[in-house]
């Protein structure tokens, strides 16, 4: 008997926890109402547009060999001597000014060593290291560490070495893959001999290599997944397929633990399953609502406070530290100009619109003066690019001329007092006024005014670009 009666106790207590299992489990598994499933999908967008924009962009350069626009394996560098043209279609408002050098560093097995040489102290380069969250989170270059040369460490967040001997300093990346984007000047065409030989110094050794040791176990095999079309990230709900991917290169930072407990909601996050299948047709709509709100609410306001000058590229690409995690500023920076510079590399006053606020378009005339007094302040040097909207991409033109910049201070024709003025427009203002001539598209666009290393006037304000003015001619 009192066998039986222990058994029945042990089933009435095994009934009692399956009662509260279901319990927990009917709590767990409560229903997503539709109104959180569209704020989370809107918040996991503005999130996450960036990294899929900028993993489409990184497949195409370094891992899909047929792409048109590939330039490397990962890990290994590419230089190319040459400046952008109306035929480089990968990268939006792309600079003209400087010979690009492109680099993926796969930093899961152990670090990777960047060895620049010493050049000239009047040449300006850079080397701008960009995590998969698109932050600009350290550079090496005449800025930062001089012209003298060095050997630059990037380690990813795994790496808990010292710093070895030779090694100049140690940079640590958030993330385990970083994109190094080298930028060496070209003073003018017949400088470009010149820029080739520094770019064939550029080397990049892992730290295995560097210091003569043997090499680690390689990191598993990634079986990298189609990226979407720019079109596509524009409306997909497949962006957050994208999103998951990314995350798993990307250990989560303590600031945003709770932000990926809410995207978790929806299956969004490093090692989660978005199956856009599974959803029910209510939840479906929901997310396609969340998506079209950060474009029609969030996005569009950003975008009406850029265009009137509210918001500029200062504030929009820079470190996580910089940002705060705004991540819709962080989304404004990989729409308007994916891997832009922070603002004390370069800064970028654009045009959208002209002096009266109405848009540019190369159906008019437009000028733009600087006082002899009144030229960008650099340390380096300044230029004005040419965009068509809304791919936001350089402009075929008659010239092959995608800017006007510092280096040809020499060949423009001067106003009276000494200032220049600039002519914007589709056809030519004459031949006197050509060199002076900047080639617009023949409907929308707008203008980039590049200051790179800007000096403390334009970071402070106290120097403001001029006003566009639209001609009545």
């Amino acid at each position: 008997m009192k066998i039986r009666s222990i058994l029945f106790q042990w089933s009435c207590l095994l009934a009692a926890f399956a009662v509260v299992g279901c319990m927990t489990q009917s709590a767990v598994e409560k229903p997503l109402p539709p109104e959180e499933a569209r704020e989370i999908a809107k918040e996991a967008y503005v999130y996450g547009n960036p990294l899929a924009d900028s993993y489409r962009v990184l497949y195409g350069s370094f891992v899909n060999a047929k792409d048109p626009e590939y330039k490397a394996p990962i890990n290994e560098l590419k230089n190319i001597s040459r400046v952008y043209t109306h035929k480089d279609k990968a990268v939006q408002t792309p600079n003209s000014d400087t010979p690009y050098s492109w680099l993926l560093l796969d930093l899961r097995a152990e670090p990777y060593v960047l060895t620049v040489p010493p050049m000239e102290k009047d040449r300006y380069f850079s080397i701008q290291l960009i995590d998969l969250y698109t932050h600009n989170f350290d550079y090496i270059g005449s800025r930062t560490t001089g012209n003298e040369g060095g050997n630059y460490l990037i380690a990813g967040p795994s790496w808990t070495g010292e710093k070895p001997d030779g090694v100049t300093k140690v940079i640590p990346a958030e993330t385990e893959f970083v994109l190094a984007l080298y930028r060496t000047q070209l003073f003018n065409p017949t400088d470009l001999e010149q820029v080739k030989k520094i770019q064939a110094q550029y080397k990049v050794d892992s730290l295995s290599t560097f210091l003569g040791t043997a090499a680690p176990g390689a990191a598993p095999e990634i079986d990298f997944i189609e990226p979407l079309t720019r079109d596509e990230i524009k409306k997909s709900p497949k962006v957050f397929e994208q999103m998951n991917f990314v995350l798993q290169f990307c250990p989560t930072h303590p600031s945003e633990k709770k932000l990926m407990k809410r995207f978790a909601k929806l299956n969004i996050g490093a090692g989660k399953t978005f199956d856009w299948e599974a959803f029910s047709p209510e939840i479906q709509a929901a997310i396609g609502q969340g998506i079209a709100d950060a474009w029609e609410k969030d996005f569009a306001a950003l975008k009406e406070a850029a265009d009137a000058g509210e918001i500029g590229s200062g504030e929009v690409f820079g470190t996580r530290e910089h940002l705060k995690n705004n991540y819709l500023y962080r989304m404004a920076a990989a729409v308007l100009g994916i891997w832009g510079n922070s603002e004390e590399e370069a800064m970028y006053p654009s045009y959208y619109v002209d002096a009266d606020g109405q848009k540019l378009n190369g159906a008019h005339f437009y000028t733009l003066r600087f006082g002899a007094d009144q030229l960008p302040p650099v340390n380096a040097f300044w230029s004005l690019t040419m965009y068509q909207l809304p791919e936001s991409l350089l402009v075929e033109n008659p010239l092959n001329r995608y800017l006007l910049n510092s280096p040809m201070m020499d060949d423009f024709v001067r106003d009276s007092d000494g200032g220049i003025t600039l002519y914007i427009q589709h056809e030519s203002p004459g031949k006197e006024k050509e060199p002076n001539w900047l080639p617009a598209p023949a409907g929308p666009f707008s203008l980039n005014l590049r200051l790179y290393w800007p000096q403390e006037e334009a970071l402070n304000g106290s120097w403001q670009p001029p006003a566009l003015i639209r001609e009545s001619k």
